[in-house]
Formats: C-alpha cells, sequence, structure tokens
C-alpha cells in the first residue's frame, strides 16, 4: 500500500502559498511570494533532500502542477545540487493530477485523475509502492482529507506571520485526528513537524 504524504512549508499562521518565489502564486493579490526565501537552512535542505529521495509520485492541484511543469518540468537535470536531484527524479515519476480544467500536459508522465478524484486517489493508495508527495495544493488537500485520504503530514513551520495568504488548514477544514511523529527545532527557527494518521 502506497501512502499519501502531504509536505508544506508553512507560516506560524498555516500561510503556504507562494514560499519559494516572488511570482510562484499572485492569486488574490499575495504580496509576500517567496517568503521562504529569507532562511537559509542547510539541515532544512538535507531533510527535504532526504524526504524527496523516498518520493515515487508526485499528486498535485492544477495550480500547483502547472507551477512545478514551468520550473522542475523544464529546468536543467544536470543543475548542481538539489535543484539537479529533484529535477530528475520529477520528470521520471509519475505525476497524478487532479484538475477540471487541463485535459493534456507536456510534461513527461503526467496522468489526469478525471472526474471522481477520491476514488482515484484511493485507487493510487491501495497499490503497492512508497510515497506519494503532495505539495501545494490546497483545495486538492481537504478534498483528500474530506475522505480520509492523507496518510501523513510534513510541515516545516517557519518563525514568520504573514497575516494573508492560502492557508493549508482554512476555515472549514475536516476534524482529523493525527499523532505527532517527529518534531524538532532546525538551527534557523524553522520547526520541524511530522504527524501521522491516528485511526484509534
Amino acid at each position: 500500500m502506497s501512502s499519501i504524504v502531504v509536505q508544506a512549508f508553512m507560516t506560524l499562521d498555516g500561510v503556504v502559498q507562494s514560499a519559494g518565489g516572488r511570482d510562484e502564486d499572485r492569486d488574490e493579490g499575495f504580496p509576500y511570494g517567496g517568503w521562504q526565501n529569507d532562511y537559509d537552512d542547510e539541515v532544512g535542505t538535507q531533510l527535504v533532500r532526504e524526504w524527496e529521495s523516498k518520493t515515487e509520485a508526485l499528486l498535485l492541484g492544477r495550480v500547483t502542477y502547472e507551477i512545478f511543469a514551468g520550473s522542475w518540468g523544464v529546468w536543467d537535470e544536470d543543475a548542481p545540487g538539489l535543484q539537479g536531484e529533484l529535477t530528475r527524479r520529477y520528470n521520471r515519476i509519475p505525476k497524478y493530477v487532479a484538475s477540471r480544467t487541463l485535459a493534456d500536459a507536456d510534461w513527461k508522465n503526467t496522468q489526469f485523475l478525471g472526474p471522481d478524484v477520491p476514488e482515484a486517489v484511493r485507487r493510487l493508495r491501495a497499490q503497492p509502492g512508497g510515497e506519494i508527495r503532495v505539495w501545494g495544493s490546497t483545495q486538492l488537500v481537504r478534498t483528500l482529507a474530506e475522505h480520509g485520504l492523507v496518510d501523513e503530514y510534513r510541515l516545516l513551520i517557519y518563525p514568520l506571520v504573514l497575516g494573508t495568504g492560502k492557508r493549508l488548514f482554512a476555515e472549514g477544514f475536516p476534524i482529523s485526528r493525527f499523532a505527532l511523529a517527529e518534531s524538532r527545532a532546525l538551527p534557523s527557527g524553522i520547526v520541524l513537524c511530522i504527524y501521522r494518521r491516528n485511526d484509534g
């Protein structure tokens, strides 16, 4: 059985929007794109490297997919460091996309989930495999949570409050119970928290 792992960079007030780039996601006029870049943490980079080495597939909403396809999907696989490593990995693994509007894609190994996203994800999750990684995709995460399809939240929480932006756990998010599997503070003040599903 595979596991659905939601991975996120988020602020203290739960904002996950446009962490990596100024113009990554300007939806609703979000003015703080690239907020993550003010924090240099080699330990965090190593964690992401370790986590992504376990990624067997990506599960993305349309907006995040388009951001990823326009970056990882076109970047040089021979780039140094983490960028090249992730570009190579993401190009080779399956990308499963939840979208009502996209019908075809140029990024290789892309598959669309179709109209019944929860059922499609249930089938993916039931297959043998490793971690199916969800990045961003707040609407998709909410749909997955509503159907009990999230196995783990892997969060890097930054010591920053923005007061606006898309939140991972927005108003009306379904009740979900998880057990703390790991937590630790990184040198930059970022806190790592890993929560795994608690069906007890």
